[in-house]
């Protein structure tokens, strides 16, 4: 087996020691032909992009292409629910993943999440006796390669019957689902905005990308969407699915909405009160948005309630996602180092009443920030940039000085954002990271960007600001 990766041994340190106890050849710092030519399969990595050169090579070759997430879709044999959305879709992802271990403690969680379930897929709870389905699809994958029969995870069996998956689905995940025309057997989408136009170019090709969670599903698979989400609402004519929706505005037909501060349940038997809206313990109405979504699958799958609540009071909310670090000398700091769009960044300071230190900046992906820039200008007293789109955003905040003048500050590094930050805040304010943009340009990943976030501010703990 070889692994190739641009980058250097260094940067992947983690990994590599990670996949000690496998028989791996690494050549990294580069690819070369010979190690794509040669293979009998080439494993593409999510973030790899259709035009390259190593990809084109391999098809003219005649070299088999594949994806960690098409490698579990075709080996799974349990149940599999699909969480995918532009923000929103890791929280959602979590909640459900507790909700089903609550009565099916093998249930797996992964993908996007950063964790692989390939070595998992083969222990209790799969079910032998799934059904695959053929489609009468015309369509070829988007490789351009004739594509074979439709293979689902439909069936009408419940999770009572096995363990389900449940997987953390991102654009470029399901962009290659096509390969293998295959969706989960419940799919579920938070919300639609822009994001990775850097990757897909367009939304329209985004879009498309994220519709591969409902295209290849069978009349007997259930498909769960956002109703207050305008492009979602248009979804509905394409799902081949049985389609329920969560609101947190107003009653749907089929699934869950919020009425007098509670979670109502509603299908073509009635409705049922599930569970007090506040039961889960995490800030602003996207997250009541992600409780409507997780419950509305844990009631259509027939959880009982009892189980639904009790999950729900006792989850705590996923690392790097509206976190709560710490309060020091009065002011509440909060990781949200996950999110990695202009939109996220509008919903974080949404969740917040008190008004605060906004930290934002990073990767460029090629989304504007127009909205963003508003709302920081309503709602923060202080800005601090870091990062390439710091000029961009600061750009953007200044046409809005009708709107609000926030004070906008600039750090060369995070730590440094951090300390200005606390000297800008006030006791009662909230400092809140939350960058609108992807982490490449000063950190491997969000998760390091969170991490470094939450060192800088045990350091302000340390140094005595309580």
């Amino acid at each position: 087996m070889t692994v190739t990766d641009l980058q250097p041994a260094e940067a992947l340190r983690t990994s590599i020691d990670a996949l000690s106890q496998w028989p791996i050849r690494y050549v990294l710092g580069k690819h070369r032909e010979k190690d794509i030519t040669g293979a009998d399969l080439v494993v593409v990595g999510p973030a790899v992009r259709d035009d390259s050169p190593f990809l084109r090579l391999a098809r003219e070759r005649g070299v088999s292409l594949t994806t960690e997430m098409n490698l579990v879709f075709e080996a799974c044999r349990r149940p599999i629910i699909g969480i995918t959305g532009s923000n929103g879709k890791t929280t959602t992802t979590r909640l459900i993943g507790a909700l089903f271990r609550a009565i099916r403690p093998a249930t797996l969680e992964g993908g996007n999440l950063g964790r692989s379930v390939l070595n998992e897929l083969d222990g209790p709870g799969d079910l032998d006796d799934l059904d695959c389905e053929t489609s009468e699809s015309d369509e070829t994958s988007d490789s351009g390669e004739a594509a074979g029969a439709v293979r689902t995870s439909g069936t009408d069996e419940k999770p009572d019957n096995g363990n389900p998956v449940v997987l953390e689905l991102s654009s470029f995940q399901l962009h290659r689902l096509a390969w293998i025309r295959q969706s989960p057997r419940v799919a579920v989408v938070t919300n639609l905005s822009p994001n990775h136009l850097d990757w897909h170019g367009t939304f329209a090709s985004y879009e498309k990308a994220k519709q591969h969670i409902v295209h290849y599903q069978s009349p007997r698979d259930q498909v769960v969407l956002n109703a207050d989400d305008e492009r979602l609402r248009g979804w509905a004519s394409l799902c081949r699915g049985r389609v329920a929706w969560f609101s947190i505005h107003g009653p749907v037909e089929t699934g869950c909405y919020l009425r007098d501060g509670q979670v109502v349940y509603r299908d073509a038997g009635g409705e049922r009160t599930v569970c007090p809206s506040d039961s889960l313990r995490l800030p602003g109405p996207h997250n009541q948005a992600n409780l409507l979504a997780a419950v509305t699958v844990a009631c259509l799958e027939g959880l009982p309630s009892t189980v639904i609540r009790s999950t729900v009071e006792a989850f705590r909310g996923v690392e790097h996602r509206l976190e709560e670090v710490a309060i020091v000398n009065g002011v509440g700091y909060y990781n949200d180092s996950a999110c990695t769009t202009p939109v996220s960044t509008v919903t974080a300071l949404r969740a917040f009443e008190k008004p605060g230190v906004l930290i934002a900046g990073g990767y460029d992906k090629g989304v504007a920030f127009e909205g963003m820039a508003e709302e920081a200008g309503r709602r923060a007293r202080a800005v601090v940039l870091i990062g390439v789109t710091a000029n961009a955003i600061e750009s953007a905040i200044t046409v809005n000085r009708a709107v609000g003048e926030p004070v906008i500050a600039r750090a060369e590094t995070l730590d440094d954002a951090v300390r200005q930050s606390a000297g800008l805040a006030r006791p009662g304010d909230v400092v809140v990271l939350s960058p609108g943009c992807a982490s490449y340009d000063m950190f491997t990943n969000f998760e390091e960007r969170g991490r470094r976030f939450k060192d800088a501010v045990a350091a302000l703990e340390n140094n005595g600001e309580r």
